[in-house]
């Protein structure tokens, strides 16, 4: 304790000694700290001041801050937004050009810009909502793009089939000033004369229809009178979207449609080149849209399927034309339609089509234009036959006589020796033909201009038209008239002898067509001996039989004059004056048929002798005579003797117009001269005298010969009357044994 203590003294000392070291420095600190407090005081107060004045101060520095801070924020989001819209400004920009694409029926350009937006743009923005939107709406666009184009592609399909028969006109034209082009080279100057007029009305041959809606300043093709853009467009659409034979299929199915279409030929098309016009400008404008699409539509038409609708168009076009230009019976209308149809052939065969089979056509309506030029001409030949006089022509000039033979072929020395007036032996009716088959034979050539065909092939038809004309149309105009009953006699002679020299006349028609054709001469006249010397034999012989029934009639009239007295005592010693008028007639008759051909001069000689012989036969078996005196028998066979001719007409054999008088003569002579055991001795045998007297015959005029012997009151007292009625009365018991027998 005490060390305790006493350490604690020590400390105590140390203590103290060391605080009273450091007290004057302790003083000094409190002194100082004094100071400080009083120091720190205004330090704080001005800390305070300054803390005021920096609060202060940094309030709107903080507001500031905040400010900035928020836009910062604002700008960070800008630039995000700025990011963000420029991936997807491209997309909406996109599909704006679609839009607009689309309104503007730019289907194809839309289809390559909704590829793009589906492809491109799109997966950039997948991560919003409106991508998903028009992803599901992609599907859909492309639908209406197919269905947009589609539409478009119809409306071109109605356009088209308007248009064809525009593109057809414009073609056809097109093909028209090329020929034309090419004729005028071969001559002298480009633009070559027009051709020369058809024969019957002076039209040129091809002209444009007055109602062309055609303008010689729009010189325009196919592709220039349509927009195909439609069909590219389509074409390419389906072919972008996998759909290419779906569209194929389509567009050659509605075309073939459209074909038929064509190919119906208006109802009424025969009666007027226009609507032959209008057929054939639609078929030539749909082929030569096809042609086209073939060449730029990038497969959508090839060849096979082209040759396979025109197969099918052709045989279409060849019965059609064919049915229609048969109901054509205008000459110049046909001619027309030929023309039309050439051109047609040219058109389509400088695009590639096979047009053999119209040419077989051409060939056909060939046929059918010959016989309406024959029915044509059959008109021109019954004019002429109704307005002809058929009198010889008599020229009393010089320039007459040329003019004649300026018509018609004819060469006689005689004539010409002969002064004037002269007389030619055929009427003005040969010339006329002549003239008149001349035109037909440049009506028929008009036809077979460029239809290919040799000149031998070109001869023979006109030559067969020729043929035809004369034999069988002019021939039946001539049957025609010949039934007429104001056709005189003479007239009818005058006619068969200008057929002769019409006949004659086909030596120099056949030369003429020779001219015209090229064709060469030899191996023609071989068969005109055998074809051209009958080509009127229908003619002539209707000819003939009207001579025959025409002299028969005005036999007839000489013949009802008869006035014979049928109880006469005794004959008159000459003819009957009917019987004189009759062959003076008959004498002036025949000196006409002069120039006749003899074989027809020869038939009417024989007709008017059997004729006659039959006549005067009948009138003694005519129920109406009821008694024959011998004195009549007699007076009839004195007409009949002078009846009997030797050879009015030259060229007939001796004797055979006598057989036409032999019934009559043996029966005359038998009761002339009372031969009845000749007769009956005779009778059956090939040799008898009086073969063609039958008993029935001989019956009835024995009949009427005792009926005029009953008159007679004072007969019965003469024995030799009596002697003669006892032998009459045999005989016409042997005659009625004769016939009984006979019938059995």
């Amino acid at each position: 304790m005490e060390r305790l203590d006493s350490r604690i003294k020590s400390h105590d000392k140390d203590i103290e000694r060391m605080c009273n070291y450091h007290y004057q420095g302790f003083i000094d600190s409190i002194r100082e700290l004094l100071q400080v407090r009083s120091q720190a005081k205004s330090l704080n107060s001005e800390v305070v001041q300054l803390d005021e004045e920096l609060q202060a101060s940094a309030a709107s520095v903080i507001v500031k801050g905040e400010e900035l801070v928020q836009a910062r924020r604002v700008e960070s989001n800008i630039a995000a937004a700025i990011e963000n819209l420029s991936l997807c400004l491209p997309v909406l920009t996109t599909y704006a050009k679609l839009q607009k694409q689309m309104k503007e029926k730019r289907y194809y350009p839309a289809l390559k810009t909704l590829e793009q937006l589906e492809h491109l743009y799109l997966p950039r923005v997948a991560n919003y909502r409106f991508s998903h939107q028009m992803k599901e709406n992609i599907p859909k666009l492309r639908e209406n793009i197919k269905e947009a184009s589609m539409s478009d592609l119809k409306d071109f399909l109605e356009n088209i089939r308007k248009f064809s028969p525009k593109i057809g006109e414009v073609a056809m034209r097109h093909t028209a000033e090329h020929l034309r082009s090419d004729l005028g080279v071969v001559g002298k100057k480009k633009r070559q004369a027009p051709a020369p007029p058809n024969p019957f009305t002076g039209e040129i041959d091809y002209e444009p229809p007055a109602e062309s809606t055609y303008d010689a300043e729009e010189d325009l093709s196919a592709q220039d009178l349509i927009d195909f853009s439609p069909v590219y467009r389509c074409l390419h659409i389906y072919s972008v979207l996998g759909s290419r034979e779906t569209f194929e299929t389509y567009y050659r199915k509605q075309r073939k449609k459209q074909a038929r279409l064509v190919l119906q030929p208006p109802t009424n098309m025969h009666e007027t080149i226009a609507g032959y016009r209008a057929y054939i400008h639609g078929i030539v404008g749909f082929f030569v849209v096809e042609d086209h699409v073939l060449n730029t539509g990038n497969g959508l038409v090839n060849r096979t399927y082209l040759d396979e609708v025109w197969n099918m168009a052709l045989s279409k076009i060849v019965n059609a034309l064919r049915t229609h230009s048969a109901y054509c019976t205008d000459a110049t209308l046909m001619l027309k339609i030929k023309n039309l149809i050439m051109l047609f052939n040219t058109t389509l065969r400088n695009y590639g089509y096979s047009v053999n089979q119209l040419f077989d056509l051409l060939h056909e309506i060939r046929e059918h234009y010959n016989e309406v030029l024959m029915q044509r001409w059959v008109q021109v030949f019954r004019e002429i036959l109704d307005e002809e006089s058929y009198l010889p022509i008599q020229v009393s000039s010089q320039a007459e006589y040329d003019n004649v033979l300026e018509t018609f072929p004819f060469h006689d020395q005689a004539l010409e020796q002969l002064s004037f007036p002269k007389r030619f032996p055929f009427s003005p009716l040969v010339p006329k033909i002549y003239q008149q088959v001349k035109e037909f034979i440049y009506a028929c050539l008009k036809f077979s201009e460029d239809l290919n065909l040799s000149q031998g092939e070109v001869d023979d038809m006109i030559r067969k038209s020729t043929n035809l004309l004369l034999s069988r149309s002019f021939s039946g105009c001539l049957s025609s008239l010949f039934r007429k009953p104001s056709l005189a006699l003479l007239q009818v002679i005058q006619i068969i002898i200008d057929t002769g020299y019409l006949e004659e006349a086909t030596v120099y028609l056949e030369e003429f067509v020779s001219n015209i054709t090229g064709a060469p001469k030899e191996g023609h006249m071989s068969g005109r001996s055998q074809g051209q010397s009958c080509m009127f034999r229908v003619a002539r012989d209707d000819a003939e039989r009207q001579i025959c029934d025409k002299l028969k009639r005005k036999l007839d009239e000489f013949l009802e004059l008869e006035n014979y007295d049928w109880l006469l005592v005794e004959p008159r010693g000459h003819a009957s004056s009917f019987i004189t008028d009759l062959i003076a007639f008959l004498q002036s008759i025949f000196l006409s048929f002069t120039n006749l051909p003899p074989e027809v001069a020869q038939e009417a000689c024989k007709s008017a002798c059997e004729h006659i012989a039959k006549s005067v036969l009948n009138f003694m078996l005519s129920d109406d005579v009821k008694q024959i005196s011998m004195g009549a028998l007699q007076q009839i066979n004195l007409d009949t003797i002078q009846c009997e001719p030797s050879e009015p007409v030259p060229g007939l054999q001796e004797g055979v117009l006598l057989q036409y008088f032999a019934d009559l003569r043996q029966l005359l002579d038998l009761f002339m001269t009372w031969d009845w055991p000749t007769y009956f001795h005779d009778y059956g045998q090939d040799n008898s005298k009086y073969q063609q007297v039958y008993p029935n015959t001989a019956i009835i005029l024995l009949d009427k010969l005792r009926e005029a012997d009953k008159k007679t009151v004072f007969s019965v007292l003469k024995k030799s009357e009596r002697d003669k009625k006892k032998l009459l009365e045999t005989v016409l018991k042997q005659l009625r044994q004769l016939a009984q027998t006979a019938q059995q």
